[in-house]
């Protein structure tokens, strides 16, 4: 019979290396805002970036907006980066008047079929991803997440240096 304080240390072992084997490089793109600028992730290497695609359409993701407004203008000073990134297949003529009515702060891109496919083509959204000061997604969600959760996140990927 396995004494179960030999099972606890490899049960932990093997779920910490299925959790680090899930961390990988975030793939670049270069996508422009609605006033033409292009926004290119590789650029913010050494910052924490919050990438969330999500639709005007979709009423979870526009009840995230709010807190990922508040959390981009708290944490924005110690190396926070967020990229809203708009599935919306009406393009600037839906995302463009949301942008202003909502006031977001934060650049907001349309999605192509290669950034989508290479985050992952995620089955639903709001989906947003975690990712470090060296460019690592250290997390993914799919799905509305609260304030809380938003803000533990973001907490863990600031650059080690500002916190």
């Amino acid at each position: 019979m396995l004494n179960k304080f030999y099972f606890l240390p490899v049960l932990f072992l093997f779920m910490t290396s299925a959790s680090l084997a899930q961390k990988v490089q975030a793939p670049n793109f270069s996508l422009k805002t609605s006033d033409g600028k292009a926004i290119e992730l590789v650029k913010f290497k050494g910052k924490a970036v919050v990438v969330n695609f999500w639709a005007t359409w979709c009423p979870p993701c526009k009840r995230e907006i709010p807190d990922l407004i508040e959390l981009y203008k708290k944490y924005k000073k110690e190396g926070l980066v967020v990229i809203g990134i708009s599935i919306d297949e009406e393009g600037w003529e839906a995302v463009k008047p949301f942008i202003e009515k909502a006031k977001i702060p934060y650049p907001v891109v349309l999605a192509d079929q290669n950034v989508v496919r290479d985050y992952g083509n995620f089955d639903g959204i709001p989906a947003t991803f975690f990712i470090d000061s060296n460019g690592i997604i250290v997390d993914r969600q799919i799905g509305m997440l609260t304030k809380e959760i938003f803000e533990t996140e973001v907490k863990a990927i600031l650059p080690k240096t500002n916190k």
